[in-house]
């Protein structure tokens, strides 16, 4: 008797004892109040606007093209005061979840590895990626690994073959040296050893040659194109392919290569290894495959039916695992017992390894990371962009959590009875085009289909389903991955956000509309602040047009410098752009790596978001289809070292860099021409105080469009932008100069 009241006394203070902590940040109320200044000085300059239109035909409807962007400029800020109103923060505490549960009562986890094509994303790439996940500080029987190949390529499968057999040694290695990060080629590139006397240096000269021996064999049968024929006969798996085999059109293949079941499953010192299997889900011209939503909601069924795990981490191919320690921190959040159990998701922030000093392509997102996506956490959900992110398995899989019922004792499907062979063909069903044929896989169940950022959607439907989600940004980084290295790729992978995030705007899955009355109205705020990227394109594009074509002619824009009126227009940029120079010197960056941010924002909202926006209208009228661009992970010599001296490597001829390049030319043009009319002009004093608002909005883009010139007219590398793209700017430009009177 004594000792179930002990065991009773003991259960309740564990549930006194929360496995997470939730802090909301400090001076929240400091904000809100300067943030309600903005908004007086916002709502000052709509009533200039509307009260100023003026009523001769010349420059009306520049005047009212202008007004109607500051209208857009100021609700879009109003929207994304949603994601500063409620910031939080999540603390773990991994120690309490380890007094509570030992390794046979931790839950498994079934972790998705995603590649779709062996060129642009090399197979060593995600092989790292592979090896990082499986050398997890877990119990390697609760760990499940799952590579899906959507390019079918027996190279790929070659490459998991070479990367198995190297876990053997690879994982004894973390576990004995406790090494980080678990990514062999991220942790060489960090860390050298020159005393070869120690252990620990013997064991590191052994495994670095261990692993470059490895990455041999899989380059040189990436630049073969073909597997070394003795390779052939070491796994039956090889048999699946065949010369008729393409990435698009191929049976569905599914490989155990490591068994979690077989006892002679070990590595160099008798651990079990963790299970890892190969997919490659099936394909046909005459099915829709549905992109990387139709791969992972593939993974979610063949998984089921071999290890079935409660819960599913999502990875791409490039983001490597930083902290042996995530699983054990990101289980604290689900096994609480008394607010865990409406968690759907944790979603970790997207960071990268080789970011420059002041990131020169914006790619670090640390305001994002550290403010915004913590803001929607506030109303009690998060964006699930994808990857990095640990999920419930039933959330995923289409449950209401009004009808889900928490067992904290879930067990893995063993299937101790059929074998590998039986449990490869059982699983391949699953695997087929024709499987989800009359089910509600893309729609109830699994990740949406029919949208570019399947992700976004995804977590909003979970959301909308009852299910809280939360966004934990660790001070070590959980996932690492590799940043776009060129300008052209950055804007590619923007466009395809935009276009994405704008088709979820479009589609039934508005946040206003799918979420009315589901969601907070905050979290239907904060996913907007993101789906509206491309549309905010068009007021921007307006503003660096606009206004150089008037100064150029000397058509006042704004208030003259001796008018109250000038007020909150100076207090409303001044207030906006220092505090945002604020947030990101608080997030540990540079000033210069804060104005290379306005820069690649100016670039992504006058290129990037407005082809987003076109493509984007282009699918709601019908006129094209929805597609998926894989960002190109390959980068060569010359690119990178551009890239370590911070030198904008444009390169190319896409129509989004003479549209760039034409936007910077005829600020420059107005700018100079503005100038020249004030200097001339007999009453200067009068000229310039009229005119010096848009002179210094000129001088800005000019200032942010410095590389563009260089790239123009004085580079002569590879990363210059190209004569023939220079040629067509100077012809736009000089067109919009000669038609702007006609215009305005």
């Amino acid at each position: 008797m004594g000792e179930e009241e002990e065991g009773a006394r003991q259960q309740e203070s564990h549930v006194d004892v929360s496995l997470f902590e939730t802090k909301e940040a400090r001076f929240r109320g400091v904000y809100k109040v300067f943030a309600s200044t903005i908004f007086a000085a916002i709502c000052l300059i709509w009533v200039y606007r509307v009260a100023n239109i003026p009523t001769v035909a010349s420059g009306r409807w520049t005047w009212i093209s202008v007004m109607v962007s500051e209208l857009c400029f100021g609700i879009y800020w109003i929207i994304t005061q949603s994601v500063r109103w409620k910031i939080v923060y999540q603390t773990p505490f991994k120690h309490r979840l380890l007094q509570r549960y030992d390794e046979e009562s931790l839950p498994a986890v079934d972790i998705f590895v995603c590649t779709a094509d062996p060129t642009l994303e090399p197979p060593c790439m995600v092989m790292n990626t592979v090896l990082s996940a499986m050398a997890y500080n877990y119990p390697a029987n609760k760990l499940s690994v799952y590579l899906s190949d959507d390019g079918g390529s027996e190279l790929t499968f070659y490459a998991l073959l070479k990367a198995s057999i190297f876990s053997k040694h690879w994982l004894p290695f973390c576990r004995r040296f406790n090494v980080e990060p678990r990514s062999p080629e991220a942790f060489f590139a960090a860390h050298n050893c020159s005393n070869s006397s120690t252990e620990y240096s013997q064991a590191w000269l052994f495994i670095k040659n261990l692993y470059k021996d490895m990455k041999s064999e899989i380059e040189s049968a990436v630049a073969r194109g073909e597997v070394p024929d003795n390779a052939m006969n070491q796994h039956r798996g090889f048999s699946e392919w065949n010369p008729k085999i393409t990435k698009q059109n191929h049976q569905p293949i599914v490989q155990i290569i490591i068994d979690g079941r077989d006892t002679n499953a070990v590595d160099e010192d008798g651990f079990q290894l963790p299970r890892v299997v190969y997919m490659a889900r099936e394909k046909r011209h005459n099915y829709p495959h549905h992109f990387k939503a139709g791969a992972v909601n593939a993974l979610i069924r063949v998984s089921s039916e071999i290890s079935n795990a409660p819960f599913i981490l999502n990875l791409d191919c490039d983001m490597y695992s930083n902290n042996a320690n995530t699983i054990q921190e990101v289980l604290c959040f689900f096994l609480d017992e008394t607010k865990g159990h409406d968690i759907a998701y944790v979603q970790f922030p997207q960071s990268y390894n080789n970011i420059a000093k002041n990131d020169h392509y914006a790619n670090s997102y640390l305001v994002s990371n550290k403010f915004e996506l913590a803001g929607i956490c506030g109303y009690g959900a998060a964006l699930f962009c994808g990857t990095g992110c640990l999920h419930r398995r039933e959330s995923l899989s289409g449950a209401y959590l009004k009808d889900y019922k928490a067992k904290w004792d879930s067990k893995p499907k063993r299937n101790d009875n059929r074998t590998i062979d039986e449990l490869n063909e059982a699983s391949k069903v699953l695997a087929t085009c024709t499987y989800e044929e009359s089910t509600q896989w893309g729609k109830e169940k699994g990740l949406v289909y029919g949208i570019p950022v399947e992700d976004i959607a995804t977590g909003l439907v979970i959301s909308c389903r009852g299910w809280k989600s939360i966004y934990y940004n660790p001070e070590r980084k959980a996932f690492m991955g590799i940043a776009p290295t060129t300008l052209d790729v950055a804007c590619l992978q923007h466009m395809r956000w935009s276009e994405g995030m704008f088709q979820v705007f479009f589609s039934r899955y508005c946040p206003f509309i799918y979420g009315h009355g589901k969601i907070h109205f905050g979290v239907q705020m904060g996913y907007c602040t993101y789906l509206l990227w491309a549309p905010m394109s068009l007021p921007t594009l307006c503003y660096v047009i606009v206004s150089p074509i008037c100064l150029l002619h000397g058509i006042p824009l704004f208030p003259q410098l001796s008018s109250i009126w000038v007020l909150p227009f100076a207090y409303a940029f001044l207030a906006t752009y220092g505090f945002s120079l604020c947030e990101y010197l608080i997030c540990g960056s540079t000033a210069k790596g804060w104005w290379n941010l306005q820069r690649i924002k100016f670039i992504h909202r006058t290129t990037s978001y407005l082809f987003g926006f076109i493509d984007t209208m282009k699918k709601q009228l019908g006129l094209s289809q929805t597609n998926f661009v894989i960002t190109n992970k390959v980068v060569t010599e010359d690119v990178q070292k551009r890239y370590e001296q911070e030198i904008i490597e444009f390169g190319g001829s896409s129509i989004m860099l003479t549209m760039l390049a034409t936007v910077a030319l005829l600020n420059l043009v107005g700018l100079v021409g503005g100038i020249k009319r004030i200097m001339m002009d007999l009453n200067l004093e009068f000229s310039s105080s009229q005119l010096m608002m848009q002179i210094t909005l000129s001088s800005l883009v000019v200032m942010i469009s410095l590389p563009v010139y260089e790239a123009l007219f004085i580079r002569s590398d590879k990363g210059c932008i190209p004569s023939s793209v220079m040629l067509k700017s100077i012809v736009l430009a000089s067109l919009a100069c000669c038609l702007a009177p006609f215009i305005c």
